[in-house]
């Protein structure tokens, strides 16, 4: 698990204040990290075009090339003339050892990106653009400098001091390519400070146990999940609840004669139940009173899908251990029905951590998974990222088979928490191992592969 920051501009001030360190000596660590990289990956004499802009990041770029000069082909293009104090200062370095300047976007090897960096926030203008157009159609190797500039796609980021959370944003996916922090002269564990977001590892994945020898299909749990019309949802969730450890499953209302043999069926709540799902394929089955009847008790719940429609929401979210687990259309609707905020997808996709700071701010007690590209998982002012999706779970009934991840924990005790964090980063994991062609995988293939984890 990693540390996530909305700017990292603090932890610099930090270093000067604290450490003794100076704005030159952290930009020298950067500039160092990343000639390593390239060092590493490239051979000498490899042809290397930094694209540096006026402010700081350009700085950077151009103590790049500076430090390239010599062992690599390396020449700057100027998108703008260097202005800051430090790109002033490292083009007067980068001139007085001979650092070439190119004026227009040759073939090359690599290509870094230094336009801009996290300090900017105006607008691009046409040429800029354009330029950003024309290093994209680039058959070279591209680097980012700190944060990719506005539409550039990286191979790889190589960020600085610590990770930003701007890198995780689901329109960032396609953008950053590999992200890598580079240090500044300390360990990030000196240089990072308190931060209440986190990025999730794939080795923070903890799959349920059976210690106990003494045991028997009661010990380990019993999912009930609301079976409606559309039950091939809840039968999805239900079989893989069953493969990721429950005891016991049992679709509850609607009966469907093509229900496995191993998943039980039943009119009403088991009494044995130990947690509830509630939303996957729910349709319009079940009556507002059955719906009270399902969720009068205090066992834990995962809803998802139809739920968020529906008037019971309400009821919901006034429950203890509850976890939802919209994508962003339900996410938007269930904000604009708590009177949250009336917003369109488009804008919830640019500001996805504010919108679940705000929602987690005011429902403390309900546990979060906002599914997407980079899902996030938040609890009270506790978040984390899962950054491992990839576009082969896009594919109906992907949900479903995470929903049933996240019920199988919660009814073996697992925390609301602990369930979401790790069925999520299962659910990932579960399609990066699928072999197949990405286009291919499908829900039974998720569910298959649970054995194999």
């Amino acid at each position: 698990m990693q540390k996530l920051f909305d700017e990292v501009g603090s932890l610099d001030k930090r270093c000067y204040e604290e450490f003794a360190l100076s704005e030159d000596i952290l930009m020298e660590h950067a500039t160092n990290g990343m000639a390593s990289y390239i060092r590493d990956n490239f051979s000498k004499f490899s042809s290397v075009i930094v694209v540096c802009g006026s402010g700081n990041n350009g700085a950077d770029g151009i103590a790049l090339a500076r430090q390239l000069h010599g062992d690599f082909d390396v020449s700057i293009y100027y998108a703008k003339e260097a202005k800051s104090m430090m790109a002033r200062l490292q083009e007067k370095r980068a001139k007085a050892i001979g650092v070439k300047e190119c004026f227009e976007i040759q073939h090359c090897a690599v290509l870094v990106d230094a336009i801009v960096g996290t300090g900017f926030s105006g607008e691009f203008s046409d040429e800029l653009k354009e330029l950003i157009t024309k290093l994209n159609d680039s058959l070279a190797f591209k680097i980012s400098c700190d944060i990719p500039s506005y539409g550039f796609k990286a191979d790889v980021t190589l960020t600085m001091g610590a990770l930003k959370k701007s890198l995780y944003l689901d329109a960032s996916k396609d953008a950053v390519g590999e992200i890598r922090v580079i240090d500044l002269g300390i360990s990030r564990s000196i240089y990072e400070a308190q931060t209440n977001w986190n990025l999730l590892d794939e080795k923070d994945l903890e799959l349920p146990t059976r210690d106990k020898k003494d045991s028997h299909k009661g010990s380990f749990g019993h999912l009930a999940i609301a079976c409606g019309s559309k039950s091939g949802a809840s039968i999805l969730s239900a079989s893989s609840a069953l493969r990721f450890g429950v005891g016991l499953v049992t679709l509850v209302g609607y009966e469907n004669e093509q229900i496995p043999y191993s998943i039980m069926h039943a009119s009403e709540l088991p009494s044995n139940t130990t947690a509830l799902a509630l939303g996957m394929g729910l349709g319009n089955e079940f009556s507002d009173k059955e719906l009270d009847i399902f969720l009068d008790n205090s066992f834990s719940l995962i809803a998802d899908a139809d739920i968020f429609y529906m008037p019971i929401i309400d009821k919901i979210l006034k429950r203890e251990n509850v976890i939802l687990t919209p994508h962003a259309k339900e996410f938007v609707a269930l904000l604009k029905h708590t009177k949250l905020a009336n917003i369109s997808i488009e804008e919830l996709q640019k500001n996805r951590f504010k919108f679940v700071e705000l929602f987690t701010k005011n429902y403390p007690r309900i546990t979060l998974i906002l599914k997407g590209a980079n899902s996030i998982i938040a609890q009270n002012n506790i978040f984390y990222i899962n950054p491992h999706g990839t576009s082969a779970l896009a594919k109906g009934g992907s949900g479903d088979v995470l929903s049933g991840l996240v019920g199988a924990l919660l009814a073996q005790g697992y925390s609301a928490l602990d369930s979401a964090i790790n069925a999520s980063l299962a659910h990932t994991l579960l399609a990066q191992n699928y072999k197949g062609a990405d286009f291919s995988l499908t829900p039974e293939d998720l569910i298959n592969g649970i054995c194999d984890l």
